[in-house]
């Protein structure tokens, strides 16, 4: 056989999802007893301090036995998280150069009471 009959054969219908760094590759794909399953691949790419990069990927192999169960159970997930945090998307916690604000809490301001300001001049 051919390569690109193999090629042709093993992908049937791919989806793609470009989600920032992230890229969600959906596969449907045949096996050699001619039944489809699908493939899920997670490309991450990671740029180096000198400009160079490279991807990281990771891949789930879903098989049409576990179909109904995974499908059950990815839209119980996302539902509770969507139910639990809305649809906003706190983005900028991912950015490089986020930085977190410090919320000083009661309990904390309690413990402060608790010093004295010492100012370096006076040491």
């Amino acid at each position: 056989m051919r390569e690109n009959d193999m090629l042709e054969k093993e992908e049937i219908f791919s989806k793609v999802l470009r989600a920032g760094r992230r890229t969600y590759f959906f596969d449907v794909r045949s096996t050699k007893a001619e039944d489809y399953y699908i493939t899920i691949t997670e490309s991450k790419k990671f740029t180096e301090d000198d400009g160079s990069f490279h991807f990281k990927k990771h891949k789930i192999y879903l098989y049409k036995e576990d179909f109904a169960a995974f499908t059950e159970i990815l839209n119980e997930m996302t539902s509770y998280v969507l139910n639990q945090k809305g649809e906003e998307v706190i983005s900028e916690r991912h950015q490089k150069d986020f930085k977190r604000e410090y919320v000083e809490r009661e309990s904390d301001q309690e413990t402060h009471k608790n010093y004295t300001d010492v100012d370096f001049d006076d040491i």
